[in-house]
């Protein structure tokens, strides 16, 4: 069996790569070019797995390159998490948010409908879609409202997801994932820049935490647990949509307390709200109800939202003391 990663090298492609290695998959990831001359960087959270799995060197934004790479590993299994995925950058350059996930959706779609039409295709679409909320909590047929650029792009990707899975008679689908993160979120994300505060701050390397909306409310969860929901909608007789998430809303504010609490500190003594990290248009809460994918898959979470912090925490601590040792 193979199966295709875009995003190998992120949070959710590494865990998916492990995971489909652990069920006898043969893994293959695309990767950018760049991405081979610094690999110390751009392939660290796959380093581990790197000679378990097969890389190949290739754009979303180039159909020519995609349809190659279909051609030369005809997949049995299409995960397409590329993407740009930070939501706050999605407001600075909108163009290239836009761009890169919507045509990097359809050129991955394309591909998957011309080469490989008899395989299964997972798109990552988010709770991001949902934006100012019609209901709490959200379902798979809740009203998308996005309220980011990528947010926008996500609902297209939904869209043309669909619409492939339904005008070519193709196993395509879309997992709408709730907030997920782990020991290896990248430190632009907000869970990830509290934990990395909080080592830095008890190494004594920074002093304080700057953050924006402290009582945004979010649904997390663990990558890892995620990724499982994944390659569970994959294995499905018939392809529809499915809503993961934890079904637990909490603030940045509870985030905050429960990872300084780790490190044994104070939160309020050190994170100070900076107005400037506010989005132009505010997302309040998401929080999301897994019962479809819990009826139907037999998924829930294993990994609660304390032990994710702590987990996240505990790793920063150690990531920082090495760095702080040197």
């Amino acid at each position: 069996m193979k199966a295709l990663i875009s995003g190998i090298t992120g949070q959710d492609g590494s865990y998916l790569a492990e995971l489909l290695l652990e069920k006898g998959y043969e893994v293959f990831g695309i990767i950018r070019r760049v991405a081979l001359e610094d690999p110390g960087n751009r392939l660290s959270r796959i380093s581990h797995i790197k000679d378990k799995i097969n890389l190949i060197p290739g754009s979303l934004e180039t159909y020519p390159s995609l349809y190659k790479i279909f051609n030369q590993i005809k997949p049995d299994e299409i995960y397409h998490l590329a993407a740009q995925s930070y939501v706050s950058y999605s407001f600075e350059d909108e163009f290239s948010t836009l761009n890169t996930n919507i045509n990097g959706t359809h050129f991955m779609l394309s591909a998957f409908k011309d080469i490989s039409p008899n395989a299964k295709f997972y798109f990552a679409a988010s709770s991001e879609m949902f934006g100012k909320v019609h209901e709490v909590p959200q379902n798979e047929n809740t009203p998308f409202h996005p309220r980011s650029s990528y947010g926008i792009s996500k609902v297209a990707g939904f869209d043309l997801t669909r619409n492939y899975r339904e005008a070519y008679d193709l196993f395509a689908l879309s997992g709408i994932l709730y907030n997920h993160e782990s020991e290896r979120r990248g430190f632009e994300f907000v869970t990830r820049k509290i934990t990395s505060h909080v080592a830095m701050i008890k190494y004594g390397l920074k002093d304080k935490l700057e953050l924006g909306n402290l009582d945004a409310k979010r649904d997390w969860g663990h990558s890892k647990d995620y990724v499982r929901a994944m390659w569970l909608m994959m294995q499905q007789d018939k392809p529809d949509d499915y809503v993961v998430c934890s079904g637990k809303a909490h603030t940045v504010r509870e985030f905050c307390e429960r990872a300084f609490a780790v490190a044994g500190l104070d939160y309020q003594k050190y994170v100070k709200v900076n107005p400037t990290f506010y989005r132009p248009a505010e997302v309040d809460i998401l929080l999301g109800d897994y019962s479809k994918s819990k009826k139907v898959l037999g998924w829930k979470p294993k990994i609660s939202f304390s032990e994710l912090i702590e987990r996240m925490v505990k790793s920063d601590l150690e990531y920082f003391g090495k760095r702080n040792a040197k």
